[in-house]
């Protein structure tokens, strides 16, 4: 993919979010706000799910898992989002190729973790008296490596068939990051075969993990719908509700790059660079407090990690 007309590429520009510079001082400060929120939201969970045996469960240590992938899935986008929008809008290759890798490891990796946690659920939910023979330790910690392998697995894939192909025209990317679609409207050849391994391998990481949640997660709402507590059933669907309204933000906008048939127009390059900000940017920042910071569990940890510090 280095290659352009014969000549090795070093840099490509990137286009960004906007051109417009009072438009990009507004973003530079939204998404910093968004990325230290989403620092500081899941280093309390990973921190206090460290430090607490009382969250020491197959729901937290899954937690743990997307608090830690959200941090680096933040990390690798929004510094350079940040950087394109005031400073910076070059990336070297070498660069490009890494922060590609990377995000496909971990947006992968994220949709068969989704999937898994949705499966944790369903079982605590529908089998509650036999959820701790299921959701063992030694089967938590095989579903949660399975999730890191498929991620990676894929990116793999993904990324040897993108790079693998020569450039044509200039050596500009529209978008703020580094991503498989985005760089395969820049190739001067047939790209069909590159497609169809990319498009088969969005269907096993992304699609088959997100028709496994939505059965999980309607599974547990048939069970919710028969309790007899209105109380319990209201504090239910409260939860599954959150759960379900980041998921589909996360698996709609993922679903809607990797499987949609590829377009060149502006309309579409600028509708795809606003669908990337939900998958890589919007996420990492709610799912702790979607997920875990409004639960009762960690609130009590965090307030007694921080008595802890205080303390000492």
């Amino acid at each position: 993919m280095g290659m352009n007309n014969g000549s090795w590429i070093a840099e490509f520009l990137m286009l960004g979010l906007t051109e417009d510079p009072d438009v990009k001082i507004i973003l530079f400060v939204l998404f910093l706000v968004m990325f230290v929120v989403t620092l500081i939201g899941n280093t309390i969970l990973i921190t206090a799910w460290a430090h607490d045996s009382h969250l020491h469960t197959p729901m937290y240590f899954f937690l743990g898992n997307l608090s830690f992938l959200d941090m680096c899935f933040s990390t690798v986008v929004v510094p350079y989002l940040l950087a394109q929008l005031l400073l910076r809008r070059t990336i070297s290759f070498n660069a490009c190729a890494a922060q590609m890798y990377t995000c496909l490891l971990l947006g992968g990796t994220e949709c068969v973790l989704l999937a898994v946690m949705a499966y944790d659920r369903y079982v605590a939910i529908v089998f509650p008296l036999r959820y701790t023979v299921i959701m063992s330790r030694p089967v938590c910690i095989t579903l949660a490596s399975c999730c890191w392998l498929s991620g990676g697995l894929m990116a793999l894939v993904d990324t040897y068939f993108t790079l693998r192909l020569p450039l044509c025209g200039a050596n500009i990317i529209n978008n703020f990051f580094c991503e498989a679609p985005t760089l395969l409207k820049m190739v001067c050849v047939d790209i069909f075969v590159t497609q169809m391994v990319i498009f088969s391998a969005a269907i096993f990481i992304v699609l088959i993990p997100f028709l496994f949640t939505a059965i999980s997660y309607t599974r547990i709402i048939i069970t919710i719908v028969r309790l007899r507590s209105s109380e319990a059933r209201l504090k239910a669907f409260s939860t599954c509700a959150s759960h379900l309204v980041v998921v589909t933000i996360f698996f709609s906008t993922v679903i809607s790059m990797y499987l949609k048939p590829a377009s060149k127009t502006s309309e579409s390059e600028n509708q795809d660079k606003i669908f990337a900000v939900f998958y890589t940017v919007t996420p990492p920042m709610l799912n702790p407090m979607i997920y875990s910071l409004r639960n009762k569990d960690v609130k009590r940890a965090v307030h007694k990690l921080a008595h802890r510090q205080i303390v000492h």
